[in-house]
């Protein structure tokens, strides 16, 4: 098939292959679909926090705290330990080492963790591709740990990485990472429990839980685990005893209920869907026969429905999700895309035909056929803020097409969306002054391009000399608080490009200075791309 070619050709895997210079795939900048992938409503986004499920405190207990280790099925739920300094931490693990990521491994200097873990979390959803790579690596780049002055701060950086990977809808990374960590500690254990709920994984999950209940991240958690490990007679008595405790909600109750009595949830008919959707009401509701939409849910959701169990259009409606938000091979999508034909018109149908019907003329090398096929591809993606999802899949086999008009454009452009986006730029037989400075941008040097209108004026005006001085805005930051640095750049760049372009430059040109060429130069060259449609 042309899509496993195409994966061969390609030849990443995708769940390690977030060094800087990777793979493009994700929305333009001032795009706001991102935003509302991660919330369910448009004005108050959802962030991983809000929808974990609740670590609840131990239940009280009378006379002093025994050696003994928890009885199954009943008890509260184990409290943290307390570590001293100079404890094990999290915060050194990682899927990319210092080699692969060109970063120092004392990036986050003298910031201290608190600070670093509140920048992280208020990282904007909304990026370039280039700049969502970079997220991407400083999240998941082994680094030295940051500074901590108690040991209650330990492990916040990493929590806080885990958290913004669930955001970003990252699951299958924010799982790997988890993976590193273990399950001593009842916070990254409830994180994992929740990420392998999504991701299908509540067998291996409970496993855990069965041989250390006290792990478990709620009273329900443990119910849900003892039913699912066919100790259903300890469920119930264990739901039993965490109601009488008072230990687990009312609004969960009559889910547990009927999660536990299949006759009952009959009888119950369709419940209203809970008020605080968590991986694990997910979970039951699906178990009942209940199972709930994930377009209005936070996007780690969507990767539920990836799954053979979900129905075709179920699968590429989560994957363009996913695709869309830059954490998801494109090459899964074409191959969604190029499963079956179309079943019907309109909307999600259009982009399966019009991306298959490209996908048939390159495979085909019929010039003619790409000629027509890409403006309808182009139109029915980009409406979606999946262009750099086609531009991913297609750029590199569009470099050096000669097609007419609008089509030999727009193929020229997607060919500056690959990591050899260079390359391609060379390749480019565009005349227009657009071209030049994109072609200019690709080599890093603009001083012989000239530019109009004020946003291009602020891209060249970064690339006509090599980096200089650090920016006054980052120079209270450096050189000590590097990693800081950089994550202020890339919001700096994300909303310095809906106008404020003073802020634009300041955040591109700390990049370059940071030895970050690629990542600035393939911003700005979307910046363009991206923001100049039709």
């Amino acid at each position: 098939m042309a899509t496993d070619r195409r994966a061969a050709t390609l030849g990443r895997i995708w769940l390690s292959g977030f060094a800087l210079g990777g793979l493009v795939a994700g929305p333009a900048a001032a795009q706001s679909n991102a935003a509302a992938d991660a919330t369910p409503t448009a004005s108050s986004p959802m962030s991983a926090i809000d929808w974990l499920s609740h670590s609840l405190k131990s239940a009280p207990r009378d006379g002093p705290v025994g050696s003994t280790a928890p009885v199954t099925g009943a008890g509260g739920i184990e409290d943290i330990a307390v570590l001293s300094l100079d404890a094990p931490s999290a915060d050194t693990l990682g899927l990319l080492t210092p080699d692969r990521t060109g970063l120092p491994r004392d990036l986050w200097g003298k910031t201290p963790e608190p600070e670093l873990a509140q920048a992280l979390r208020a990282m904007p959803l909304d990026q370039l591709p280039a700049l969502r790579e970079l997220s991407l690596t400083l999240l998941l780049a082994e680094l030295n740990p940051p500074q901590i002055e108690t040991p209650s701060q330990r492990n916040q950086l990493f929590l806080a990485r885990i958290d913004r990977l669930l955001d970003m809808g990252a699951l299958e990374q924010a799982n790997a990472l988890l993976g590193q960590a273990g399950t001593a500690s009842p916070e990254i254990f409830r994180r994992s429990f929740d990420v392998a709920l999504l991701l299908g994984q509540e067998n291996r999950a409970c496993k855990i839980i069965e041989r250390t209940p006290g792990i478990a991240p709620s009273y329900a958690a443990r119910v849900f685990c003892l039913a699912r490990n066919g100790q259903w007679d300890t469920a119930e008595l264990t739901y039993g005893t965490g109601a009488a405790l008072g230990q687990i909600p009312q609004e969960d109750r009559s889910l547990l209920e009927q999660f536990l009595d299949p006759a009952l949830a009959e009888e119950a008919g369709d419940a209203p869907p809970p008020d605080h959707v968590t991986p694990l009401a997910f979970k039951m509701m699906e178990a009942i026969g209940q199972p709930l939409p994930t377009a209005t849910l936070p996007l780690a959701f969507a990767q539920a429905d990836l799954t053979e169990n979900n129905g075709w259009k179920s699968q590429l409606e989560a994957a363009e999700r996913l695709a869309r938000a830059g954490v998801l091979d494109p090459n899964r999508l074409l191959g969604l895309y190029t499963e079956r034909k179309a079943a019907a018109s309109g909307a999600l149908w259009d982009r399966v035909s019009a991306v298959s019907a490209l996908d048939e003329a390159l495979e085909a090398s019929d010039a003619d056929k790409v000629a027509t096929a890409l403006p309808d591809a182009y139109d029915v993606m980009a409406s979606e803020d999946l262009a750099p999802v086609l531009g991913a899949l297609f750029g590199d086999q569009l470099a050096g097409m000669d097609l007419p008009g609008r089509a030999g454009r727009l193929a020229y452009e997607l060919s500056l969306l690959t990591p050899n986006y260079e390359e391609n730029a060379r390749k480019g037989t565009q005349s227009s002054a657009q071209a030049a400075l994109l072609k200019g941008l690709a080599a890093g040097d603009t001083s012989a391009t000239p530019a109009t209108g004020a946003r291009d004026q602020a891209l060249k005006a970064v690339f006509d000399a090599p980096p200089g001085a650090a920016p006054d805005r980052y120079k209270g930051l450096l050189p000590d608080q590097l990693g800081l640095a950089l994550i202020e750049a890339i919001g700096d760049v994300g909303d310095g490009a809906k106008g404020d372009y003073p802020r634009l430059q300041d955040g591109l040109s700390l990049l370059r200075l940071a030895g970050l060429e690629t990542v600035a130069r393939r911003a700005a060259i979307e910046l363009i791309v991206l923001g100049d449609r039709g």
